[in-house]
């Protein structure tokens, strides 16, 4: 992955030594090279909390400092850094140091007294690899986001959900309190695609989507499984009947009246409810629960809820 020559000059970039002449011609010389960014401090035990605060792309480095050498001061930047990866380059008199500070966790190392020319390309590659690497880790974070959720409206797809369901139950037998899965169907959803076409269709999914969320808690998951069905996860719930209430509301909701490129669109919405523990114990068994429950929504008219125990909590 390449990086332009412009982010490499925009990184930021640290000085630590203890020397201040040393630090006045590292400054001039990258100043000189017309990186933007660059800061220094004289005193060792402040790196960590600049670096905490800055998060700074490279580190230029002093080995030996009095009170704090750069041998402590890596071993506490170990903990800012988690992900194991230490932007540092110390800088040493004492070659006899370079092997033991990189096997402390160091990139690359420069030596005094300062060979610039040398110095400079150190830096040029090291930030070139660091920001390769902040590069690809970004580009798998999204990669990763995009796979656990739905393209068209953002929300969860099924793989995050079956994530979110199994800790919620986990959380809820822990606690010893319900939990629900709603699954909801549109009714009418194919006619308004066959007469209004895809994108229309695609648009009403998107506020679908808003209205579910409106209603529902901060830590509930609502989730698009495909073509027009979702799935709701109520986390614990202090009260079993609170789930036929929400039902309801979300019943109500989807059945508003939407205005899409001009036309009044008209659909309802069919909701099966299961309820941990009493119809399962299980990602699976609970799905399975709402879905079979879902289909006696829809065998009784559809604009209904109904729970898996059909003969009672019925609108």
């Amino acid at each position: 992955m390449m990086v332009n020559a412009d982010a490499i000059l925009d990184a930021s970039i640290l000085i630590v030594d203890d020397q201040e002449a040393n630090v006045q011609l590292l400054e001039q010389m990258l100043n000189a090279v017309g990186y933007r960014c660059v800061t220094s401090t004289m005193d060792p035990h402040e790196v960590c909390a600049l670096h905490g605060e800055n998060h700074y792309d490279l580190i230029l480095l002093d080995l030996l400092m009095p009170g704090m050498d750069g041998f402590q001061v890596m071993e506490d930047l170990k903990k800012i850094d988690t992900d194991g990866y230490l932007p540092v380059i110390v800088i040493t008199a004492q070659p006899g140091h370079i092997l033991r500070a990189l096997n402390a966790g160091a990139k690359d190392f420069v030596t005094k007294p300062f060979n610039l020319a040398e110095v400079k390309m150190r830096i040029h590659n090291m930030l070139e690899v660091r920001l390769s690497y902040k590069q690809i880790k970004s580009s798998n974070t999204v990669l990763e986001t995009l796979s656990m959720h739905d393209a068209l409206t953002g929300l969860p797809n099924r793989r995050l959900l079956l994530d979110r369901l199994s800790l919620s139950i986990a959380h809820a037998r822990r606690n010893k309190l319900p939990m629900a899965v709603l699954y909801l169907d549109l009714d009418g959803f194919k006619q308004v695609n066959d007469t209004l076409g895809h994108d229309a269709g695609d648009l009403l999914l998107n506020l679908v989507s808003a209205r579910l969320l409106a209603e529902v808690r901060q830590e509930d998951t609502v989730a698009r499984m495909g073509g027009d069905e979702f799935v709701i996860s109520l986390a614990e719930l202090s009260n079993a009947d609170d789930v036929a209430r929400l039902a309801s509301k979300l019943v109500d909701a989807v059945s508003l009246p939407y205005s899409i490129n001009g036309h009044a669109v008209n659909i309802t919405a069919s909701i099966g409810v299961g309820i941990y523990p009493i119809h399962g114990e299980d990602v699976d068994t609970l799905l399975k629960s709402a879905d079979l429950a879902l289909n006696q929504a829809k065998h009784a008219g559809k604009n209904v809820y109904r729970f898996a125990r059909a003969s009672t909590h019925c609108r």
